[in-house]
């Protein structure tokens, strides 16, 4: 299946693009760098990176927006650390950004495979929106769409209604919802999967060494009581960097009272835009408040149609996490036991 892939590679991010690679049902054909976890070019960077070093050539990779489109950018390295995957270190990428930015990628990409392309968006939605401004034919021509963000009936992970990506970006994400809507074709409507359904997957340090074992790379068990910032000892190129970008992220969990843990949301939207049946659904119109002083960013679901407008979004409410891990880690492991020890 044809997969467009538009995130702002941070830690989750990379193991989401991981798990792309590591799957036989996607033809990952473009991946657009937007700036959210980290500025825009740290995160081209990043993904150019991630290409060399999981040994993956053709991909286009674009750049996009360096603001979102009307608030001032910010960024999260205390999350994902200064570069945006922790404490891993990549290698320089060996090709070279793609002459056309983001925003065309995905015109580009959607008229290249109409009916067929799978959209999957897990950053601010800025490249996104301005997709929509230059094709608004774009839901129609789009297979599935699937976003992570936002946060239904649930608390917020950067102020207390607002999930990240739509938080960064808010304008973006009601654009989007709202060129769904006026596409008004209910078999095109975007997958949304906030944080009420992502923090259900929570990666932990067994799981993590049950992925270096599936590589056939077991590694040292992390522990809370571990010195900060302690790097992977393993042998395969792409465990030592998800251990070590893990390790900062769970390190960061922990700061933020969520247990010695992390949430992987941006890998089940990829598993997810593969296939959408690990995930239970509600149909609903969703807006995104744009002028509240304590609500700005806050997606809103119209659950019972108060609105009077069409649905534009399937929210995911329900997901096995233990399903998920055992085929991220059957694929993940596999694909970097592939790869050559360094």
């Amino acid at each position: 299946m044809p997969v467009f892939a538009d995130v702002d590679t941070g830690v989750d991010d990379a193991m989401a693009l991981a798990y792309l690679f590591a799957s036989p049902d996607a033809d990952l054909i473009g991946i657009a760098s937007t700036a959210g976890n980290v500025p825009v070019q740290q995160v081209c960077l990043n993904n150019l990176g991630l290409l060399r070093l999981c040994g993956v050539s053709g991909i286009p990779v674009s750049k996009g927006a360096e603001q979102p489109l009307s608030a001032p950018l910010r960024t999260a390295e205390d999350t994902h650390g200064p570069e945006g995957l922790g404490y891993a270190q990549l290698p320089p990428g060996d090709q070279q950004l793609t002459g056309y930015d983001a925003a065309q990628a995905w015109v580009r990409a959607a008229r290249a495979h109409p009916g067929e392309l799978i959209g999957l968006a897990t950053g601010p939605l800025t490249n996104l929106a301005l997709a929509l401004r230059a094709e608004p034919e774009l839901p129609r021509l789009l297979r599935r769409l699937v976003i992570m963000g936002g946060a239904f009936d649930y608390r917020g992970n950067t102020t207390p209604v607002s999930e990240w990506n739509v938080s960064v970006d808010p304008e973006s994400a009601a654009e989007v919802f709202a060129g769904w809507r006026a596409a008004g074709d209910p078999g095109h409507l975007p997958i949304v999967l906030g944080l009420n359904l992502t923090e259900n997957i929570a990666m932990t340090p067994a799981l993590l060494n049950r992925l270096a074992t599936a590589a056939g790379s077991a590694t040292s068990l992390m522990n809370v009581n571990d010195e900060r910032g302690t790097r992977s000892d393993s042998a395969n190129p792409l465990i030592r960097v998800l251990e070590d970008a893990m390790r900062f992220y769970f390190e960061f969990h922990f700061d933020t009272g969520d247990g010695y843990l992390a949430h992987l949301h941006d890998p089940l939207a990829a598993a997810v835009a593969l296939d959408p049946e690990l995930v239970t659904y509600r149909q609903s119109t969703v807006d995104v408040e744009l002028t509240g002083t304590l609500t700005r960013g806050m997606t809103v679901a119209d659950w019972r149609g108060h609105w009077g407008r069409p649905p534009n979004a399937l929210i995911g409410t329900e997901v096995d996490p233990a399903a998920f891990f055992d085929r991220f880690i059957a694929r993940v492991g596999a694909f970097a036991g592939s790869l050559r020890p360094t």
